[in-house]
């Protein structure tokens, strides 16, 4: 079966000259879900945003066989959807549903579409009793799930996860993570969180200096690499 992503040399240096990725050569295949590890500045943001076509480097980059390029941008977008740090940032309609229905009418869907759409993405998350909610009266945890539901409503094939459990407490992260265990797509998980990633990760990749310098279990990287592995917590 061909990688739902595939990732060749991809190189990147932003316009002050900072090298953020030196050769990145990736793949994810169908029913994973990986783990983005490293350091503040490793390039695991920088890598992810290349995945649907936000920055573009030198290399090749395929989402489910798609070469991500202009030409391609709407194809790709509909295949994998970014589920940013702060949920509060994807959330801006009055109501979830509004939210949640933003993404299926902005590609051509009708309202009544939309909405059907909408509301069975928010049921997946568990988060239907919520439709007619201000986003702003939810919890973070409930904001998470909200945001992923306005991505499941694209129905995409792999969901990539920024920092997911920035501002969740302990039993928010819990429920987040039987959620994604859940979910059937692809995944990628760019964390800080081990504990996280080990409940819901089959496998990790360690970014340094903008290169995957390893590949293997959370165990095998977490014991291997010189650098102490915490959650980040919100400021």
């Amino acid at each position: 079966m061909p990688p739902l992503i595939l990732v060749n040399q991809l190189k990147f240096r932003y316009d002050d000259g900072t090298a953020a990725l030196n050769g990145v050569d990736f793949r994810l295949d169908a029913g994973e879900t990986v783990a983005l590890l490293g350091e503040n500045g490793s390039g695991k943001t920088t890598f992810a945003l290349h995945l649907n076509g936000l920055l573009t480097g030198e290399g090749t980059v395929e989402v489910c066989g798609i070469p991500v390029n202009a030409k391609n941008i709407v194809t790709v977008r509909r295949k994998i959807g970014l589920v940013f740090q702060d949920s509060e940032s994807q959330l801006f309609m009055p109501t979830v549903l509004e939210d949640v229905a933003f993404g299926p009418l902005n590609h051509g869907m009708s309202p009544e579409k939309a909405a059907g759409r909408a509301l069975m993405a928010l049921e997946q998350v568990g988060m239907a009793a919520a439709a007619a909610k201000a986003p702003y009266h939810l919890s973070a945890g409930e904001k998470k799930r909200v945001a992923i539901a306005g991505i499941l409503a694209m129905d995409p094939e792999i969901l990539v996860l920024d920092e997911p459990t920035t501002f969740l407490d302990p039993p928010a992260q819990r429920a987040l993570a039987q959620l994604l265990a859940g979910l059937p797509q692809a995944k990628l998980l760019i964390t800080h969180d081990i504990p996280f990633a080990r409940a819901t990760c089959t496998r990790a990749v360690f970014f340094k200096k903008g290169l995957i310098l390893q590949e293997g279990t959370i165990d095998d990287i977490t014991m291997r690499q010189d650098w102490e592995f915490r959650p980040r917590r919100a400021e």
